[in-house]
């Protein structure tokens, strides 16, 4: 039996490592695209992540497939954070929150949607794993926020994705801070619409 652990301690260790390296990488990769562009050198990444370029390519052997992994890593991120919200504020705050969160996401992956946008196979799946990992979180806090009445109940989740994403994709000075307005009114509109639903119903 003791045997058997020496024998697997190895392999664990090994998997660790592994892991380890990704993450880095995957972290480094996030960084490196925010400020350089997803076209940045891959020796830049590596060297951030403290790992070498062989291990890089080893695990990401062409740039689409690192570009993807840190799509998804920030996806995952952004939908897991639905769940803390909601356990820490009332409805109507959690969505509120998450939907600034979820601008925020929109707001800092432009130069990775140019990338999506290229034509490359290799991110031919990631439009239906952004709606598989969005849609579900939102639909549960936009549902919380009308059952408790902070909100109108009569909203799709992936039309108010859409509206965000249109409205964080615009360019220039202030590109932001201006997104970040229009999302608070968007915010308003679905508390003032739950206003209004509750006073029609009383009469």
């Amino acid at each position: 039996m003791k045997t058997q652990e020496n024998n697997t301690q190895p392999a664990r260790r090994v998997r660790a490592d592994a892991q380890r390296n990704e993450d880095a990488v995957l972290e480094a990769a996030k960084q490196v695209f925010k400020t350089l562009g997803v076209d940045a050198p891959v020796r830049e990444i590596a060297a951030m992540a403290g790992v070498g370029v062989g291990t890089l390519y080893r695990r990401f052997p062409q740039r689409s497939d690192l570009v993807a992994a840190v799509f998804r890593r920030e996806v995952d991120a952004c939908a897991a954070e639905a769940t803390s919200l909601a356990a820490d504020h009332p409805p109507g705050e959690a969505l509120a929150r998450w939907l600034k969160r979820y601008t925020d996401f929109i707001a800092t992956k432009r130069g990775l949607a140019a990338a999506l946008h290229s034509g490359d196979p290799a991110f031919d799946a990631l439009p239906a794993y952004f709606r598989a990992s969005f849609e579900p979180v939102l639909k549960s806090l936009l549902d919380a926020a009308a059952a408790s009445g902070e909100v109108r109940g009569d909203v799709a989740p992936y039309d108010l994705l859409r509206a965000i994403g249109n409205l964080s994709s615009a360019s220039g000075e202030d590109s932001a801070g201006h997104a970040g307005a229009m999302v608070d009114l968007l915010i308003d509109g679905l508390r003032f619409g739950a206003r209004k639903m509750e006073s029609e119903t009383a009469r």
